[in-house]
């Protein structure tokens, strides 16, 4: 069991100290921190190879393919998220520490979406190229990634709160959070399509950074609720 002590320290250093925890925990099971990668990389790959060279239907299938293939990556490591925590005591100890446990919650998010979610949006113009993609498209890409991959981290947290100890987790999980997935996929994926058709992809990026602020808010202060519920 590992031990949390904090001091009177700036919050900035406590956000800090649990990103730093998260890293080092996750470097000792690098399998789990790179199964969301290989994931994304083979479905991503599948669907050129399945459909075969024809460039217009590449075009058009490729922001959708690469934004489901991320979104299931990222969805990968969610189970895990508090689940050892909670095994082995840390949760509780956290929830009774003096820094406040939505504080707490924000940076296990944040260090899901450096682990899980960053690599894919670094992984994903290589991929991209398959499709036939421009250097304006896979910009675009790489944007909506860097804005939704976040947002699906924070949401993804509160799933994986509710569903903590429950048999069958990783079930229940899927169908709780995807529902809540489904605008981060169709303003992502449509901005990469928007800006293909010479529409402009700002409103989607808009509307992805809108989402990505609404749950920077709301995401932690629900994900406290329902770990304070889990371990009552």
């Amino acid at each position: 069991m590992m031990a949390f002590t904090f001091k009177p320290l700036g919050l900035a250093s406590v956000m800090l100290a649990v990103l730093r925890r998260e890293v080092s925990l996750a470097m000792r099971q690098k399998g789990e921190v790179l199964t969301p990668l290989v994931f994304f990389v083979v479905i991503a790959s599948l669907f050129p190879l399945g459909i075969g060279p024809e460039s217009a239907l590449l075009l058009r299938m490729a922001p959708g393919v690469l934004w489901v293939s991320a979104l299931l990556a990222a969805m990968l490591s969610l189970q895990r998220l508090f689940a050892t925590d909670y095994a082995d005591g840390s949760l509780e100890q956290m929830a009774l520490s003096p820094t406040p446990l939505g504080l707490l919650v924000a940076a296990k998010a944040l260090s899901h979406f450096l682990l899980s979610g960053l690599p894919l949006v670094l992984m994903a113009p290589v991929l991209g190229l398959q499709f036939g993609l421009d250097s304006q498209a896979l910009k675009i890409l790489m944007i909506s990634l860097l804005l939704g991959t976040p947002t699906l981290s924070l949401i993804g947290s509160i799933g994986a709160a509710l569903t903590l100890g429950v048999r069958g987790a990783g079930v229940l999980l899927s169908l709780l959070i995807l529902p809540l997935y489904i605008p981060v996929l169709i303003f992502g994926a449509g901005a990469v399509e928007a800006d293909a058709a010479g529409l402009g992809a700002s409103g989607h990026l808009s509307l992805l950074a809108a989402l990505l602020v609404l749950s920077l808010f709301f995401a932690p202060l629900a994900t406290t609720a329902a770990l304070r519920i889990s371990l009552e």
